[in-house]
Parts: structure tokens; sequence; C-alpha cells
């Protein structure tokens, strides 16, 4: 190498997890450590969203992975968080991970475009009290903007048996897939209810990646949520 080569710098990841251990953060967010850094990533891992008030820090981040459900983030954590990913820094996740981290900011939940609200589960008679009892049979299905979408050309729709979220969003989301909650005997509902399954959000220059799918590693291993959660990681980053 000369004197006025250089090599390129690596990209940046940032994986964030914790909150809720049923979600496995650690063994989830493990799987795909190995994914970013074959693909270039310098790779920090932060065990809190602290990390997210480091304002010399977060705008250097290409890619931020959170895994962290059910927890609660700070007014200053949140503003470093936001003024990044409008700054072009991407934020990727999967599950609760994302979709049910900090129900106490609603500025978090407008940037990342759907809340969980429910999984329904099985008949009452069949519980017991295991988190089996919320999965259910269900389909992944493919919209029409997937087909030509770099995260999920060539993959049609599927089906899990797992929890199936039931959403909170609005209409500036990019839907990717959707999934659709039965009519039971035992819900109160009674119609069919479609939720986003897999979305896009551009938020500033940043771009968001959400899969609903992902409740746990064995979920993870499927090879269509696997194939999805890490284009969607490429797709997101800056």
């Amino acid at each position: 190498m000369t004197d006025t080569q250089q090599t390129a710098p690596a990209k940046s990841a940032l994986v964030v997890r914790g909150g809720w251990d049923g979600h496995q953060p650690v063994e989830a967010t493990e799987m795909f450590l190995p994914f970013l850094t074959a693909n270039g990533y310098e790779v920090r891992v932060e065990e809190s969203p602290a990390v997210y008030a480091d304002d010399s820090y977060l705008p250097t981040v290409d890619l931020i992975v959170q895994l962290n459900t059910m927890s609660s983030i700070e007014a200053a954590e949140f503003t470093g968080l936001r003024a990044a990913i409008e700054a072009g820094t991407g934020f990727a996740g999967w599950h609760g991970g994302i979709a049910d981290s900090y129900r106490n900011n609603s500025d978090y939940l407008q940037m990342v475009g759907g809340q969980f609200a429910s999984h329904p589960g099985k008949r009452p008679s069949e519980r017991t009290g295991e988190q089996s009892d919320n999965y259910v049979p269900h389909m992944i299905e493919m919209t029409d903007a997937a087909a030509t979408h770099p995260i999920t050309r060539g993959i049609s729709d599927f089906e899990l048996v797992t929890e199936q979220y039931w959403v909170l969003h609005d209409d500036y989301n990019d839907v990717l897939a959707t999934t659709t909650q039965a009519v039971r005997e035992w819900d109160p509902w009674n119609r069919p209810i479609t939720s986003p399954a897999i979305w896009t959000r551009n938020w500033g220059a940043g771009r968001i990646f959400v899969s609903t799918p992902g409740h746990r590693v064995e979920i993870l291993q499927n090879p269509n949520v696997k194939t999805i959660i890490e284009r969607g990681l490429l797709w997101a980053s800056r």
C-alpha cells in the first residue's frame, strides 16, 4: 500500500439489548453479531439505552440494533437516539425489542411507527401459564411492495407458530408484510384484524426497520425470518 492509499474505515454498529429475559436478548442478538462482523461492522454491545445519551459517540454509529423489551428510556437517552436517527443512523430490530421497548415515551412510539398491543393466544382451556399459551399458527403475508424490496425480494408468504403481534400503527409505514388476527369464539372482536408484520420507515435522514416475528431464538432461526432480519439490518444502515 502506498502512502496515499488508505483502507476504508469499518462501519460502526451498536447493539442495545436488555429488558424482559423471555425474549432472550443476549442469545438472540449474539446470533447476528457474526453477520455484522462479516459485513464490515465494528460492533459495540451495551446492556441498556444509557449509551444513547452519549452525544459524542452516537452520531458516529451507522446502525443501531435494538432488542430491549418492556423497558423505559430517559429523556436525554431518547433525545440522543432521535437526533442520531434523524442525522442518518439506521435503527433496526425485531419483536418486542423494538416494537414494545419504551411505553413511557410517545415520541419513541411515533418514530418507530408501531406499538405492540396484544398477542391473542390459544383457547383459554388450553393455556398452562407458559409463553406457549400465546403461540398460534398464523401466516406472514407479503405485500405487493415486498416483491421488489431488497429486504423481502424472493420471499413468499410463510407460516409461523409463535406470538402473533397485534400492532397499533399508522400509514406512514412502508409495509412489506402483514398478519391477520382471526376471529375466535373466545375473543371480544368480531372481524379479522390485519397488522403490519414487517415494515420500514424513514425518519429524517435515517431508516428504520422492524420485524414483529422474532419472539425467541427458534423463530429467528427460521430461514425466512433470519434472511429478512439480516437484509433489514443492512438496508437500515447508513
